[in-house]
């Protein structure tokens, strides 16, 4: 019989169905802060630009139109990125299709290392998982520590944490990576949504930014997504920007594959991805929901990490007490080898206390060892929900949180 699980973990998101039917049973309602999948409708210009390109009899190319692919040019080269021509340019089928299959499309072999983030979305370690490569958490600031590997992934905005690589942190990776002939893989689909100085007024940096990798894009792939920008989460609309050879090798592999972004899709793309103005316009709406929550959340006596400094996430935990942490069983312990099963436990306490409350939020259990005393408190939920889940935070209070 054939294997059907690859190997893979758990689809972690399966964990919250018990905490999403709490949540639900709330007389006013769920308030689900939990998926961070957008809500706002997708700007009428997008729509109209999908209609217009409706007639779409051919098959699509893999290397996109070239209407999609100087959009792409441009925006990297707004965001101060190396120019990388069109070879170093391609549309994707959303961006964790990228992030999961470009160990394997760019040929990392069974029993090699990839280095993940350790604090992270999952699919990075699925990532090196299907290609039978052995995924290795890292601190994505600390180049110095990391062991050999044939990939690294970054990710700058991070999720869950908000967490921005400055340019000497990206210098270093890339500085580690070409001594070490590994391929950088950096997923900066949040870069559009800046929260704190210097990146509100200087911009989030990529990876291929001039200052980090002056102009030479090899061995370098940048990953983004217009799902968070644009409301484009079901159009699955998203790039690749980075070394031409690098995409040649992936566009060789996905021709046979047949990963092809629908024409109208690209079309659609080229639009959202030349229009600053409905950018701007959504970063409007979550930079005002984040401050809802935010005041929220620190009347209630929890902390936000002061890493969230971009993307669609408040990074929350309970406070500790003189190096000690507010453990799942109700008390503030110091972490030790004795009590280490109840500290990995407070994310999901945590979780609990909010489903009672009737909102949704996701533990940081789902996001490695590192992230296991925080919950993630998503802004892609309606004002009004916002309102209204800020609402309950603040009438529990700190008492509630603490108990």
């Amino acid at each position: 019989m054939l294997p059907t699980t690859l190997g893979l973990p758990d689809f972690p998101w399966d964990k919250l169905a018990p905490a999403k039917a709490q949540a639900s049973a709330h007389p006013d309602g769920i308030c689900d802060l939990s998926v961070g999948t957008p809500v706002d409708p997708t700007p009428a210009l997008i729509q109209e630009a999908l209609k217009d390109a409706s007639d779409a009899p051919g098959y699509p190319t893999v290397v996109g139109t070239q209407e999609v692919r100087d959009a792409i040019r441009a925006w990297g080269a707004r965001r101060n990125m190396v120019d990388v021509g069109d070879k170093g340019v391609i549309p994707t089928i959303g961006s964790k299709e990228a992030v999961a299959w470009l160990p394997l499309l760019l040929g990392v072999q069974p029993g090699q290392s990839v280095l993940v983030p350790h604090v992270a979305y999952p699919t990075y370690d699925v990532g090196a998982r299907l290609a039978g490569a052995t995924p290795i958490p890292v601190d994505p600031t600390r180049p110095g520590t990391w062991p050999d590997a044939s990939l690294v992934y970054l990710n700058s905005p991070g999720n869950p944490d908000g967490h921005v690589l400055t340019i000497d942190e990206l210098v270093a990776a890339v500085e580690w990576a070409r001594a070490h002939k590994a391929v950088i893989v950096s997923d900066e689909c949040y870069a559009a949504l800046p929260w704190e100085e210097p990146y509100v007024t200087g911009g989030v940096p990529s990876v291929l930014d001039r200052r980090v990798c002056g102009e030479d894009p090899s061995g370098i792939i940048v990953l983004y997504s217009l799902s968070k920008q644009s409301n484009l989460a079901g159009y699955r609309a998203a790039l690749m920007y980075g070394d031409p050879a690098l995409i040649s090798a992936v566009v060789e592999v996905r021709k046979h594959a047949g990963m092809m972004v629908p024409a109208p899709v690209q079309h659609a793309m080229a639009v959202a991805l030349r229009d600053e103005a409905q950018v701007a316009e959504q970063y409007r709406l979550y930079a005002r929901r984040r401050e809802v929550l935010k005041e929220a959340v620190l009347s209630a006596g929890l902390l936000i990490d002061e890493v969230s400094a971009a993307g669609l996430y408040l990074w929350v935990r309970r406070p500790s007490v003189d190096g000690a942490v507010f453990s799942a069983s109700g008390r503030f312990e110091p972490t030790t080898r004795e009590n280490e099963e109840e500290v990995e436990g407070d994310s999901w306490a945590l979780v609990d206390l909010f489903a009672k409350a009737g909102i949704l939020v996701a533990p940081g259990a789902f996001y490695g060892d590192a992230a296991r005393d925080h919950v993630r408190i998503a802004l892609t939920a309606t004002d009004e929900r916002i309102d209204a889940a800020s609402a309950r935070i603040m009438e529990l209070g700190a008492d509630y949180f603490r108990a």
